[in-house]
């Protein structure tokens, strides 16, 4: 085949006239040092907090992201989401203008997804466009309505003295092995055809339990309404720092659009760990017990998300769509104590922020007490609102 020179010129005409040179901005630093998940890098602008940074992609082709924690003069500090052995120093990160976001919607329902709301069940991808940042401004003070109805958690000595309400924020306190997660895992199943969606969000927990908590709940049929967000003991410090978040925003989705829901932190006594070790990483100034001085707000901030929101909230947010529902997010965060010790640093700050207390009790537990509730020193600040006649009676 032979082309003459007449239909060369007319090709590279053609090539010319449909030549875009289009320009793409972007804001790219240098990694300078990477220890134990922490990454400094320099020559980062204009990078806001908690903004995803972009990392060169593993072996298998992965995107890989980091959280920007620290934004100093010279460098930003970023802690990296997952796998790290691939970066090295002198790596590009760049911003991508995004926060962590996580997907949200009933078709997570019956799924089990780490802390990026990545399925690890081996059920396939979740089929859900809808996305979801962990980190939202919870609901303001004219946004929610008071707590007037029960979420029966199926122990009678609990719905009868210690009374849990829609919207309410109950803690569960007390020594390891005292039934705590069994408490929580119980009213999972006890909401079992009521219409409440449940999250239960494991925490630097052995990947062995968690597998029992899933267990037991296919076994009594409790997946079909139950989300499970796990960042096992085997996940990096940031995984178990923004789990919980990730599994407020699941719960979120439902509390919106009008509907009722409940969350178990279990445990935020390890949150509280993992978030100590990626401050210290991070080099912030350590306070009381090596802790950072934000401790406080690091729990304040998710269990204000649990609320009970009016039906004008309801029909802002869904544009109408969903009229004269009111929603609520009801959370059961967990606090494990040292030795009866309820007046530590982390239980205190905890009490504080919710509603009341279940505390459990060894030595009742020992004795063969289920649940091994001190009735002395558990209460329900909000829950006598919403207990049933019949149920006052018997309390």
């Amino acid at each position: 085949m032979q082309l003459n020179p007449s239909e060369i010129s007319s090709i590279i005409k053609d090539k010319i006239e449909n030549f875009e040179a289009g320009a793409e901005q972007s804001n790219v630093g240098t990694v300078v040092s990477l220890t134990d998940g922490i990454v400094r890098i320099h020559g980062l602008t204009a990078v806001q907090y908690g903004e995803m940074i972009e990392f060169p992609p593993n072996a298998e082709g992965k995107a890989t992201f980091g959280l920007a924690l620290n934004l100093e003069r010279d460098s930003v500090g970023a802690v990296v989401l997952g796998d790290y052995k691939h970066i090295s120093e002198g790596d590009t990160a760049k911003t991508t203008g995004r926060i962590l976001e996580v997907p949200v919607g009933p078709e997570l329902l019956g799924r089990v997804v780490n802390s990026l709301g990545e399925p690890i069940d081996g059920k396939g991808a979740v089929k859900t466009t809808l996305r979801s940042p962990i980190e939202k401004v919870a609901p303001g003070v004219i946004e929610r309505k008071s707590v007037d109805q029960p979420v029966q958690t199926g122990y009678k000595a609990i719905d009868a003295m210690v009374p849990i309400g829609r919207g309410q924020r109950e803690l569960i306190i007390g020594d390891r092995q005292t039934g705590k997660t069994a408490l929580a895992v119980d009213a999972i199943i006890n909401q079992k055809g009521t219409g409440i969606k449940c999250v239960y969000v494991a925490i630097g927990q052995k990947a062995s339990t968690i597998a029992n908590v899933v267990r037991k709940l296919e076994e009594h049929g409790a997946m079909e309404h139950t989300i499970i967000v796990a960042a096992s003991a085997s996940e990096s410090a940031a995984l178990q720092y923004i789990a919980p978040y990730s599994g407020c925003s699941m719960g979120e989705y439902f509390r919106d659009r009008g509907e009722d829901a409940l969350i178990i932190y279990d445990d935020l006594t390890k949150q509280a760990w993992a978030y100590r070790q990626v401050s210290l990483l991070l080099r912030r100034p350590p306070g009381r017990e090596a802790y950072p001085g934000d401790v406080f707000y690091l729990h304040s901030r998710l269990l204000e998300r649990a609320a009970r929101v009016n039906v004008e909230y309801v029909e802002k947010f869904t544009n109408g769509e969903v009229k004269g529902q009111t929603g609520s997010l009801t959370a059961l965060p967990i606090i494990e104590t040292q030795m009866n010790d309820i007046s530590a640093y982390i239980p205190t700050n905890v009490i504080s922020i919710t509603d009341g207390q279940i505390f459990l009790e060894p030595d009742l537990f020992n004795a063969g007490q289920r649940p091994a509730i001190n009735v002395g020193l558990s209460v329900s600040r909000v829950g006598s609102a919403a207990q049933t006649k019949a149920m006052k009676q018997v309390a």
